[in-house]
């Protein structure tokens, strides 16, 4: 830890994916920029991995202590830093070094521009919704959580998961399925995109809830409002709750889970205003050639 800084100096933290060197070589050099510029830089390895030497180690300090999260990484390692935001209301700048994913920024920027965007402080700000989920058992509530792409609730085993859903204190429909999946806008474009849901642009606020492989007449993604209260009860032996898909939960037969729009929100920093319809054309290489606009 960098003891010697004064209280008031400007932290900013890097979370990087250890085991691709690009992210290793970016960390270094942007880190030693913003050092020379007076800002305290300390590191966060998304997972186990060598170090970066001439970036201190993040080891507790409060999150609260730092005025970014710079990532260099994938969505997955998005996701993680979203782990140590959360509640903070610390900004998330992700810088992609993997494939394009839709949490970071469009287009690679140089290390140049992104120390260059630290020091001025030149933003743009995008506050994503979360979702929390409760999981009852007999009665009490044994567990909680929340996520920022989904929230499913799936089978344990080979064999398909009985699941009774309802919206609102009314019943929906019993699903024969894989599982039932609750996506926030940001998550549509992830896991519940794969299964056949639909795209939501990131400032919308709804839910999407999307049973999965359900053998039923009806089992449509459906959108919901950002008010409504989902209940997943669970009438198989076994099955598995997974939030952003790394933090996974047992369940038993006759457990309840509650799923709710969450009161905090995650905050992405933006080093350009790009719209969203850029991200989705840009993933998926829409054929937009011969477009007379702009």
């Amino acid at each position: 830890m960098s003891e010697n800084f004064p209280v008031n100096q400007r932290r900013v933290l890097i979370l990087l994916h250890p085991k691709r060197e690009s992210a290793l070589t970016a960390a270094l050099e942007i880190g030693r920029g913003l050092a020379a510029a007076g800002i305290a830089v300390e590191q966060h390895l998304s997972s186990d991995g060598a170090g970066v030497p001439e970036i201190t180690r993040y080891a507790g300090r409060s999150i609260t202590d730092f005025e970014l999260i710079l990532v260099l990484g994938g969505d997955g390692t998005m996701l993680r830093s979203a782990e140590l935001s959360y509640g903070s209301k610390v900004p998330i700048l992700g810088i992609n070094v993997g494939h394009m994913g839709f949490l970071a920024e469009v287009e690679r920027p140089s290390n140049a521009d992104v120390i260059r965007a630290i020091i001025e402080r030149h933003f743009s700000y995008e506050e994503r919704m979360s979702i929390s989920f409760e999981i009852q058992r007999h009665g009490e509530v044994i567990d909680s959580g929340w996520a920022l792409n989904e929230i499913v609730i799936e089978k344990e085993s080979s064999q398909m998961v009985e699941l009774f859903v309802s919206v609102d204190d009314r019943p929906l429909s019993l699903w024969n399925c894989d599982g039932v999946l609750c996506a926030t806008p940001t998550g549509s474009t992830a896991y519940a995109f794969s299964a056949g849901g639909p795209v939501v642009w990131p400032d919308v606020d709804a839910l999407v809830l999307l049973p999965l492989a359900a053998h039923a007449l009806f089992a449509k993604p459906m959108v919901l409002s950002p008010r409504s209260e989902i209940s997943v009860s669970v009438r198989s032996e076994n099955a598995t709750l997974s939030a952003d898909g790394f933090r996974n939960k047992p369940l038993i037969e006759n457990d309840t889970v509650k799923i709710t729009r969450d009161s905090q929100s995650v905050i992405l920093a933006r080093m350009t205003s790009a719209p969203f319809t850029n991200r989705l054309v840009a993933k998926f290489q829409l054929p937009v050639a011969g477009w007379r606009g702009e």
